[in-house]
């Protein structure tokens, strides 16, 4: 059981910090509320089912809700749509100056948007 319970609490801390490795947050934010509600959960269900070992049941609720929260997270970073992404200027590709915000920007040819020089996008 004790081994069982290391697993858990490895598979949960790599869970936790392969979470960390976005930009907007919302991995991260979703995983820690995975983790507390599901601990919470879990040690409530493994408290009143079986032998009543909370411990265990928040381990596995635990790893369970981080999971789950990661890949919520994940979803909301993909539907939040263009402006998320990062575009870079193809080789060559024109640059244009835009006087009052003192910065260059470049049109992507396939949608038409407009970009910053750094990739993120310009709103007009």
């Amino acid at each position: 059981m004790e081994i069982i319970l290391k697993k858990l609490l490895i598979i949960s801390t790599t869970a936790i910090a392969l979470s960390a490795c976005t930009t907007t947050g919302n991995v991260e934010k979703n995983t820690a509320i995975g983790t507390a509600a599901g601990a919470a959960a879990g040690a409530v269900i493994g408290n009143n089912v079986g032998k009543g070992d909370a411990k265990t049941g928040a381990i596995i609720g635990g790893v369970a809700g981080a999971v789950g929260g990661a890949v919520v997270g994940r979803q909301k970073d993909q539907t939040m749509g263009e402006g998320t992404k990062l575009r870079k200027p193809a080789f060559g590709q024109r640059m244009y100056y835009d006087q009052a915000a003192g910065r260059y920007y470049f049109i992507d040819e396939e949608t038409g948007k407009t970009y910053w020089q750094n990739g993120a996008l310009r709103t007009n």
